[in-house]
């Protein structure tokens, strides 16, 4: 629609998860080398957290294309879809992630799982069980992943478990009940939101990954906009941006500047924008499991803390720029005046030179006047 008129061949801002287009900040690079230990060392549970729309399932993408060059032998199970309830719901599941037909019972399902975990300990090769979205994860269904970190021979572990989440699983798993869970968590790493100069940098990513020529299509102030109505969340910037350009392809924009953004801000009304972390309500507008109890009020509690803590960050950047701006208007202030103290003081020269010029010449003609014999009356 837009592509031709901004130059680009593709849409830059697609909302899915495309590990072709993924932008490794520094908290990204940072996640992934924590993965890539996690792979290389055989963990036993990896815990990937963060917002939604941070980009968990984009970095899950990129490293299954990447496991080839990280080791090899790694053999991954992907669960995309966790709506169940049941322990034995997620057993079959699980096997049907590897590829494996359900039995006709849990204990059948779970013995043939083993087997098939034995068998590929013999090939060499190393079952990796990657679940994303598991904060949505029942109770049941945690202790049952629990249960397949236990399946081991000769002390090594047959199966190795990646859970990717939002930052609520973070809580569960700190509840009393579930401390024989978080005990078996070997790495983990929480992906914190992009700051402003990231989010710069990531939409000029994406636009120069889509073909554009062109990465200053938006301006400085409708970025500096999109990052405080974003939150630095990668999802709502590619849904603020590709609706920007909707917006700017419709008025014939050459550049996207702030009023744009304000429009498709107005227009929008906080829809698609707003992340659902924290709110007690998951996906489908089921209630998580610990709602309406002290659980529940916790983790809401602990998510309110995060969104402070996010503020507060936001605040620290905002203020380390202001500084960074004052220190240069300082510098700059301050050679202004080495530059004008110089002049004064070349001007001041000059004009000693010339008031001194001028002196001896009044002195010249003083003494030249009383030599001179006076005339007689």
């Amino acid at each position: 629609m837009y592509e031709s008129f901004y130059g680009l061949k593709e849409k830059p801002f697609r909302t899915v998860a495309d590990p072709g287009y993924l932008y490794l900040s520094p908290k990204h690079q940072q996640a992934l080398t924590f993965l890539e230990y996690g792979f290389m060392e055989d963990a036993g549970i990896v815990l990937l957290t963060g917002e939604a729309g941070s980009g968990k399932t984009t970095l899950i993408r990129f490293i299954l294309q990447a496991l080839k060059q990280i080791r090899k032998g790694i053999l991954p199970g992907v669960v995309f879809n966790v709506n169940f309830s049941g322990g034995a719901e997620i057993v079959d599941i699980v096997l049907q992630s590897f590829g494996l037909a359900p039995k006709e019972n849990k204990t059948q399902s779970l013995e043939k799982f083993q087997a098939f975990l034995r068998e590929k300990q013999g090939e060499g090769q190393k079952p990796w069980l990657i679940i994303d979205e598991a904060q949505n994860l029942s109770r049941e269904a945690l202790e049952e992943v629990r249960m397949f970190s236990n399946l081991q021979s000769d002390e090594q572990a047959l199966l190795h478990i990646l859970l990717v989440g939002q930052h609520e699983l973070r809580a569960r798993l700190r509840q009393p009940d579930l401390g024989s869970f978080s005990q078996r968590i070997a790495v983990h790493y929480h992906i914190e939101p992009l700051t402003a100069g990231e989010v710069k940098e990531y939409i000029g990513y994406r636009l120069n990954k889509a073909g554009g020529g062109r990465t200053d299509i938006f301006e400085p102030e409708a970025v500096g906009l999109i990052f405080q109505a974003s939150g630095g969340i990668p999802r709502t910037i590619n849904l603020l941006c590709d609706a920007a350009l909707v917006y700017g392809f419709g008025y014939e924009l050459q550049k996207i500047g702030i009023q744009v953004i304000e429009q498709v801000l107005a227009d929008k009304g906080g829809m698609g924008l707003a992340s659902a972390a924290g709110t007690g309500v998951a996906p489908g507008g089921e209630t998580k499991p610990g709602d309406g109890t002290d659980n529940g009020l916790r983790e809401r509690i602990e998510a309110l803390e995060a969104r402070v803590g996010r503020l507060q960050k936001l605040v620290e950047t905002h203020v380390a720029e202001l500084d960074k701006r004052a220190k240069g208007f300082r510098e700059d202030f301050a050679h202004r005046l080495r530059g004008l103290l110089l002049s004064e003081r070349t001007r001041s020269d000059r004009l000693l030179i010339h008031y001194t010029a001028l002196r001896e010449k009044y002195r010249g003609l003083a003494e030249k006047q009383t030599d001179e014999p006076h005339p007689k009356k």
